[in-house]
């Protein structure tokens, strides 16, 4: 069992899920929750990105210019996570500040190490050596049904791993409720219901996050 961090320090969350389940309202909202709740404003990222080097590894990353094997995404996407720790993670948490990062371990675990077959255990190793400190105070891994998400991008344009077709966001999905049920990097993850109205799925974000505060 997980020990309970102190309550006087800043936490860093993680919100992440299929594409188009409601991580950047869900994680915005986040952010209101925790200032209303009194707390410094908290820092709000994405990934890959949010550092000017993580942005240039996110258009090559996802852009269509590239064709890149799974293995490649995966260390790039540890890459920008590095930098993003680094460069505004620790200074956050060290100043006060919560961090709520849309996407973090999960996604390279189910869409590199599963769904693209780089392996599990491979990618657990990469993370776990380059990309694993500071650790999320708590990752929530928000399940929709990839039609469910899909309907809600509509007619989104989609980047490269976005446009790779529905059996292998099935694959990412099926992966994700894996990663909840068997947290391969430890610490505390809890899965959210995120097919219902946003409003209930933002309630159930805040009841976990509340737990830990």
């Amino acid at each position: 069992m997980s020990k309970s961090p102190p309550r006087d320090r800043a936490r860093f969350f993680v919100l992440d899920g299929v594409d188009g389940c409601g991580k950047s309202t869900l994680a915005a909202r986040l952010c209101g929750e925790l200032e209303r709740a009194g707390r410094a404003q908290p820092l709000h990222l994405r990934e890959p990105g949010s550092t000017k080097a993580g942005e240039a590894i996110r258009a090559v990353a996802l852009g269509k210019q590239y064709e890149l094997a799974p293995a490649v995404e995966a260390l790039l996407m540890a890459a920008a996570r590095r930098q993003m720790l680094d460069e505004l993670v620790a200074p956050a948490l060290a100043a006060g500040r919560d961090v709520v990062c849309e996407r973090f371990h999960p996604s390279t675990w189910a869409y590199q190490g599963v769904a693209g077959a780089v392996g599990e255990k491979r990618v657990v190793e990469l993370l776990k050596r380059w990309a694993n400190e500071p650790a999320p105070d708590l990752v929530l891994i928000l399940d929709a049904p990839v039609e469910v998400a899909l309907a809600r991008r509509g007619g989104a344009e989609r980047d490269r791993i976005e446009a790779k077709g529905r059996a292998f966001h099935e694959r990412v999905a099926a992966a994700y409720r894996r990663f909840a049920e068997e947290k391969p990097f430890g610490g505390r993850v809890a899965a959210i219901d995120a097919s219902l109205p946003t409003e209930r799925v933002a309630a159930q974000v805040w009841e976990a996050v509340r737990g830990i505060l």
